[in-house]
């Protein structure tokens, strides 16, 4: 099983935060569907044999687009590729594009999930980060979405500066209240070359703390697992039946091409990327050339993704596998690697499956860093 994703490189306002590739100008979106739509066609040798699960709309804001060219890229993708009966199809939208209206007319269209960029129920916090709606427009679109969608997700950050351990609670309570079956969370990062980064470099918004931040996510999981969720990556919270199948496949190593400018793909062995720029991705389709970069991926680029995934979800890095697929040598290298991890309780082997403890979970990814095999071949 495999997975397309589709990324719509627009959006109304560019959050503070955020270093997605992604315009402000709508000038191109015409000329950018019928692109994408082009490339779908054009990689479908890509996936001969591959049978399609997921469909993803991610980007930007793909809920900028009509329904009617959200209709138009998926009957492509059904035109093009094999796609099981009742594949998961995921359209990423804000708040500010969720009118009742709206979402009744996406109910009855091919969309079956939706994730809700919501980020926080707070008017202060939303000013921080620039975000396009307002709290009153993310309390009605939740409202609305509950009536005609059962599949949502929605997405908070924490570690927000001004955000108390109270108000964060109030966050994860206020979102608990629509019955939603899927949250994912993340802790507000400074990237390089945001307008967050210059805010705060310019004195105008504190830098986050990571003890915050630590703090917000020990109280995320707590309540989340509380109330029935079940932490199966890192940054994601799915009741029973209700995982991400999108997001799952990345996370287990399946096979996706990504459409669009700045889109990954891979395939097990290969992984490529397109041209982050609208106008040179146009250009490029236009003349039935696929913008793609490729790299094949060395043994130990495979052994440090699947650690690095591995250790971010429930099912954590079996030692069996490393060994399996990537022989005695790396299986040494990752035990010797995790022995003072294992010693200061911030991972467990428990089936042979070695994982983060509660201790270790938030700190995660550096842990993952430290098992890197840097490439000794």
């Amino acid at each position: 099983m495999s997975g397309i994703y589709i990324h719509i490189p627009f959006c109304k306002q560019a959050c503070h935060y955020c270093d997605f590739h992604f315009s402000t100008s709508m000038k191109k979106k015409d000329d950018m569907v019928l692109a994408l739509a082009k490339e779908i066609a054009m990689r479908k040798n890509e996936f001969s044999t591959e049978i399609v699960e997921t469909i993803y709309f991610g980007g930007g804001t793909p809920s900028v687009l009509s329904n009617d060219e959200i209709n138009f890229l998926i009957a492509e993708v059904y035109k093009n590729y094999k796609v099981v009966e009742n594949p998961e199809i995921t359209l990423e939208a804000n708040p500010d594009d969720l009118s009742t209206e709206r979402i009744f007319e996406l109910s009855k269209s091919p969309i079956n999930r939706l994730s809700i960029g919501i980020q926080s129920f707070y008017e202060e916090d939303l000013q921080l980060m620039n975000r396009a709606h307002n709290s009153a427009e993310a309390i009605n679109c939740l409202t609305e979405a509950t009536k005609y969608f059962d599949n949502i997700s929605l997405d908070l950050i924490y570690g927000i500066p001004g955000l108390t351990d109270e108000m964060w609670k109030k966050n994860i309570e206020t979102a608990l209240s629509f019955g939603i079956p899927h949250i994912s969370s993340y802790a507000l990062t400074v990237e390089p070359k945001t307008a967050l980064r210059k805010l705060i470099d310019t004195g105008k918004i504190a830098e986050p703390q990571d003890e915050v931040a630590s703090n917000h996510f020990m109280i995320l999981v707590e309540m989340l697992q509380k109330n029935g969720f079940i932490h199966y990556e890192l940054s994601n919270f799915g009741k029973e039946g209700y995982f991400s199948k999108n997001n799952s496949a990345y996370w287990l190593g399946k096979k996706y091409i990504g459409i669009g400018p700045s889109a990954h793909s891979y395939d097990g062995e290969k992984r490529g990327w397109n041209i982050a720029n609208n106008s040179l991705y146009l250009k490029s389709i236009q003349n039935n050339e696929l913008p793609l970069e490729t790299e094949t991926l060395t043994i130990s680029d495979r052994y440090n993704e699947y650690i690095m995934t591995g250790l971010r979800t429930i099912w954590g890095v079996s030692l069996e596998r490393i060994e399996n697929e990537f022989g005695l040598e790396y299986l040494d290298y990752l035990k010797k690697q995790s022995q003072k991890f294992l010693d200061d309780d911030l991972l467990s082997i428990e089936n042979n499956i070695l994982k983060p403890t509660a201790k270790g979970k938030f700190l995660t990814d550096g842990i993952a860093s430290d098992l890197f095999y840097l490439n000794l071949e």
